[in-house]
C-alpha cells in the first residue's frame, strides 16, 4: 500500500508539501545544493525558489507547460533515499539525477557525458530496499530519452553501468586521502571495473535506481565526466567542469521535454 500526502502535509526532512510543488510529476536530483538554481534557470528563465531544508534545495521551472523540481539530495545513497521516499509521498514520478563522475575507460574524456543504465550496488542504503541480488537498473524510457537528446545535441555520451560506493576514497580505490590507505579487498577494483565493462564511479546511482525500481517509479541518470581515473586521480580543471555542467544541462532539459511530450500524447 502506498501512502501518499495530505495535501498540506509538510514533509519532514525536505520541508516540501504537495501546495509547494504544483502537482510536480518530473525531478531533477542533483547532489550539490549550489547546482540547483543554474539548473532550474537553464530549464525556465522564470524557475523560482521553493524551499532550503538540510542537504535539500528545491527550486520548480516549467517545461512544455508542467511543474518540474530541481532538487538537491545531498552526496551520497542515505540522502537519495530521503528525496525519493518524500518526493514519492508528494506525487512525484520520475527522477533524473544529473551530476559529475570520474570516468574509467579510456574512450570517456574530461567534458564526455555519462548516461547510466544501471549501476554495481556497492552501496548500503539500497539493501534496505532490496536484498544484493536485486539489480539497480534505470528505467529503458527514460534511457532512451537521455540518450536521444544527447545525440540531437551532438553531444559526446556513452551509455553504461556506474559503480556507485558509500566512499568517495577507498571505495572509488583512490589513494590521495589523508591516509593513502586502500583495504586489500579494494586494491585493484578500479582495473578490475573497468574489464568488466563499467563506465564510471559515482554515489547515487544504485540507491536512486533501486529506490525507484522497488517503489514501481522512473529513473535515469546523466552525469559529466570531471575526472578521468586511468589518468589522474585530480578533478579536472573549472573550465572542464563548466563544459560537462552545461551540456548535462542541456540534456536533462531536452529529455524532460520529449518524456513530457510522450505522456500529453498518450494520455
Amino acid at each position: 500500500m502506498v501512502h501518499y500526502a495530505e495535501k498540506t502535509e509538510v514533509m519532514y526532512h525536505t520541508g516540501l508539501s504537495g501546495e509547494m510543488i504544483d502537482g510536480a510529476r518530473y525531478a531533477l536530483v542533483p547532489g550539490d545544493p549550489g547546482r540547483v538554481e543554474g539548473l532550474a534557470k537553464a530549464l525556465d528563465d522564470d524557475a523560482s525558489f521553493v524551499a532550503s531544508h538540510r542537504d535539500f534545495t528545491t527550486w520548480k521551472a516549467k517545461v512544455s507547460g508542467e511543474t518540474v523540481l530541481v532538487m538537491s539530495t545531498g552526496m551520497g545513497g542515505p540522502c537519495v533515499t530521503f528525496a525519493v521516499e518524500e518526493l514519492a509521498r508528494l506525487g512525484v514520478k520520475t527522477f533524473i539525477r544529473v551530476g559529475t563522475t570520474g570516468s574509467i575507460q579510456e574512450d570517456l574524456n574530461l567534458g564526455d557525458l555519462v548516461i547510466n543504465k544501471g549501476a554495481v550496488r556497492r552501496d548500503g542504503a539500497s539493501k534496505a530496499y532490496a536484498p544484493a541480488e536485486y539489480p539497480a537498473m534505470a528505467d529503458m524510457r527514460v534511457t532512451l530519452a537521455l540518450e536521444e537528446a544527447a545525440r540531437s545535441l551532438h553531444v559526446p555520451f556513452k551509455t553504461g553501468i556506474s559503480v556507485s560506493t558509500d566512499s568517495f576514497w577507498p571505495g572509488q580505490e583512490r589513494y590521495d586521502s589523508f591516509s593513502g590507505y586502500v583495504r586489500r579487498s579494494l586494491q585493484g577494483s578500479l582495473e578490475e571495473y573497468r574489464h568488466l565493462g563499467c563506465t564510471n564511479f559515482e554515489m547515487e546511482n544504485a540507491t536512486l535506481f533501486t529506490l525507484c525500481s522497488v517503489m514501481g517509479l522512473s529513473a535515469g541518470s546523466v552525469c559529466g565526466v570531471v575526472a578521468k581515473r586511468l589518468d589522474s586521480e585530480a578533478v579536472a580543471p573549472h573550465e572542464v567542469y563548466e563544459e560537462a555542467e552545461r551540456r548535462f544541462r542541456q540534456v536533462a532539459k531536452r529529455a524532460l521535454t520529449m518524456l513530457i511530450g510522450h505522456f500529453m500524447v498518450t494520455l
